[in-house]
């Protein structure tokens, strides 16, 4: 996987190193589409970065769990087996307690006799822990797994957020040719009524936090509250009406319910590209609210920006 990712990110590199060419007098039009060309051999990669920093950041949380469940079980074998040693040097020093005496014929003198008792008193303690060992022993183990996982996808997360600053270094170098063309920065975000249709169910109102967000900046990797990529724009307007979205595009598509285009509704998610790389909210009346790459802002467009994966239902 790491390999593969790395690979992505090399190819991606291949692509936008060096200064951007361009016409002499290129057009608005072709500015943009040579800006979603190449950032679209590049959203993959963040996406995968979302998709394993998502990873990690749950792994951390199952270790943290983990080691308090782990702490009060170590706690209880340690008191136990030092109550053994206690026993165990009462035993020796002054013979069998009254209650093991009266299970045993004679009063045991001799150092064998000492020794034997001891054996027995030590496993009869032991096995009244046992079930507290075995539960320690499995968390310890499922720990020790989680804890191996997480250094693997560490390694893995820190070599896609290393690749952040060279992303975005080469976006934001098409953004300024972008505005150059338009000869201003472009702050028409909102091109008419948003929600374009509002709808006061959970889907309407998960549009309406979408709407709320326009004109916040992209920035990668980010889920608010003061910038967002594509899917973490997604994950806070669903987050709004209690529904839970993973930050990352393939995680969404797949908790979703399809639906057909005739069946849109404000809400719906409008996923783009053969790999769904690129999520989009939908508003009603054919508009979407996306998050579209690095030096632009959250903004309406209309849903055939790009080509239409498919569409989900969250909740």
């Amino acid at each position: 996987m790491l390999r593969s990712l790395v690979c992505a990110v090399i190819a991606a590199g291949f692509v936008v190193t060096g200064p951007v060419v361009a016409h002499a007098d290129p057009t608005s039009s072709e500015v943009e589409a040579q800006i979603d060309k190449q950032w679209n051999q590049l959203e993959p990669v963040i996406e995968d970065y979302n998709d394993v920093h998502g990873k990690l950041t749950k792994l951390q949380k199952q270790q943290k769990q983990l080691s308090t469940t782990l702490a009060p079980l170590q706690k209880q074998v340690d008191a136990a087996m030092g109550e053994v040693r206690v026993m165990a040097a009462d035993a020796y020093m002054q013979g069998p307690p009254t209650a093991v005496a009266a299970l045993l014929s004679g009063s045991p003198s001799s150092l064998t006799e000492k020794l034997s008792l001891l054996e027995q008193l030590a496993a009869n303690r032991q096995a009244s822990i046992g079930d507290v060992v075995k539960l320690r022993d499995k968390y310890a183990a499922d720990k020790a797994k989680v804890d191996a996982l997480a250094t693997e996808i560490s390694t893995r997360d820190a070599d896609l957020k290393n690749k952040k600053t060279a992303i975005e270094k080469e976006i934001t170098s098409l953004q300024k040719l972008r505005l150059k063309v338009y000869d201003a920065e472009d702050t028409e975000f909102k091109t008419g009524p948003c929600p374009a249709t509002y709808t006061n169910d959970k889907g309407g109102r998960a549009a309406q936090r979408a709407c709320d967000l326009i004109g916040k900046p992209y920035v990668f990797g980010s889920e608010g509250p003061n910038s967002y990529d594509c899917s973490g724009l997604t994950k806070e307007a669903w987050a709004a009406v209690g529904v839970h979205l993973e930050h990352y595009t393939k995680d969404q598509w797949g908790s979703g319910r399809s639906v057909s285009r005739d069946e849109l509704k404000p809400g719906d998610l409008v996923f783009y590209y053969s790999d769904v790389h690129h999520v989009a909210i939908y508003i009603g009346n054919g508009m979407v609210v996306h998050a579209p790459h690095t030096g632009d802002h959250v903004r309406m467009a209309t849903i055939d920006r790009g080509p239409i994966a498919g569409y989900r239902r969250p909740g």
